[in-house]
């Protein structure tokens, strides 16, 4: 496909010139699945399937459905009639049947005009920020055997790079669509909390305190009808210009890569260009996250997967039989914790309007190389955005883009800022 048809916006004006016709896009869609070397980026396809749903599109529909004839990969942890739901475990895979209804996702997906070009590979339970699976193969980027896509919505990052989906689903819950997103290249949008809560009949939660569903695409202008399409959002044209942002102290980030850094650094250029007010503020009261988030986490999975947890990954089940260990006290506890954290954010942020910092330390994940301590350093940097309920946006660039983060509620603010600053950047 041509870069126009790699964004929705420009093959949207395609399609209106009838210039391009959704089974032509379709057929060039799937010519470019599964183009990593492992050749997993979905884990169930039926190009039979998807031809039937571009055929059955009628152009006189084209201006009422937002995602008319464009090609979008489901995250498999989304029932879809007629497949299994995985969630990237063959235990599981093993043990379901074939969904004889779609969730609310993929009906969604299915009313605006989308046409889904299969389930994409993730890590087990969502439980992991790699893009690593034993059961499935490690997700490597297309185009480059020695990188990890990042986790654990990885095969929806990689159906974007490769070009089989111009929009991909995922879900995040401690940073699964911004961290393949910032080492994809990709902008990656999770929405808040409460935003899409709606959707997730149908769909296997993580840890529903803190699952947020989102989008991962090429370009930032994309972002607002995305939002419009999935959640109902309305499209906000925003101005950067004045716009408030808070950038955490170099404290914060003093483990951070270099390129990591000059990323930042060069997004604030752009948003200081833009007329923005970027401001430092102490980012330490953050260090406690991740010993908030991650028995909240462990606790809330452990009760949605019970024994026997011998078929998942090591990893994964010493997770989950740690979160079944955690006694109610101890929850509580955490949560209280959780309530007093917000407190101070909200109160230290109080003058931002967004927050701009990294997804993840490092520009890279190398496959092959032991990660077992990849997913303590990158979550540092996610799971205060998860544990706000904050919806994000990663923005758009090479390995280790820095996340933009809103307030709660506020998705269609945040999209189109992220939208402007796209336009800057293109």
């Amino acid at each position: 496909m041509t870069e126009r048809e790699l964004c929705v916006a420009g093959l949207r004006e395609r399609y209106r010139r009838g210039v391009a016709r959704p089974g032509r896009i379709l057929e060039k869609a799937l010519g470019r699945a599964n183009s990593n070397a492992r050749r997993n980026v979905y884990l169930a396809q039926d190009a039979a399937w998807s031809r039937g749903e571009a055929g059955r599109l009628r152009v006189e529909e084209f201006e009422g459905k937002a995602l008319w004839g464009v090609p979008v990969s489901l995250k498999d942890c989304f029932d879809l009639a007629g497949f299994v739901t995985t969630c990237g475990a063959k235990v599981l895979q093993d043990a379901r049947g074939v969904a004889v209804r779609d969730s609310a996702v993929a009906a969604r997906l299915r009313a605006c005009g989308a046409v889904i070009t299969g389930k994409t590979h993730m890590q087990q339970l969502a439980y992991g920020i790699t893009g690593e699976n034993r059961d499935f193969g490690d997700s490597v980027q297309p185009g480059d055997a020695g990188r990890l896509t990042g986790g654990s919505s990885s095969g929806a990052a990689a159906s974007v790079m490769e070009g089989s989906a111009v929009a991909a689903i995922g879900t995040d819950t401690g940073g699964s669509i911004r961290v393949p997103a910032a080492l994809c290249g990709l902008v990656g949008y999770r929405a808040s909390v409460s935003v899409g809560a709606g959707l997730w009949e149908g769909g296997e939660h993580l840890a529903e305190s803190f699952d947020t569903l989102g989008w991962l695409y090429r370009d930032a202008v994309d972002g607002p009808a995305l939002g419009a399409a999935l959640f109902e959002l309305p499209v906000v044209e925003a101005e950067v210009e004045g716009l408030k942002v808070g950038v955490p102290a170099a404290r914060f980030m003093e483990d951070c890569e270099a390129e990591v850094q000059e990323t930042l650094e060069g997004w604030i250029a752009v948003l200081r260009g833009m007329g923005a007010d970027v401001r430092r503020f102490d980012g330490e009261m953050w260090r406690e996250a991740m010993e908030i988030f991650a028995p909240i986490q462990a606790s809330e999975a452990a009760k949605l997967h019970p024994e026997p947890r011998d078929g998942f990954e090591t990893a994964i089940a010493e997770r989950l039989r740690w979160g079944s260990s955690i006694g109610e006290a101890e929850v509580m506890e955490m949560r209280g914790r959780l309530g007093e954290f917000r407190r101070v954010t909200v109160e230290r942020l109080r003058g931002f309007d967004v927050v701009l910092m990294p997804c993840t330390p490092a520009v890279a994940l190398r496959a092959g190389e032991d990660q077992s301590g990849a997913r303590g350093r990158i979550l540092r940097y996610t799971t205060p955005v998860s544990l706000m309920g904050w919806p994000a946006v990663t923005l758009p660039g090479g390995g280790g883009a820095p996340q933009l983060v809103g307030k709660a509620g506020e998705d269609a603010k945040l999209l189109g800022w992220s939208a402007r600053l796209g336009e800057s950047s293109g």
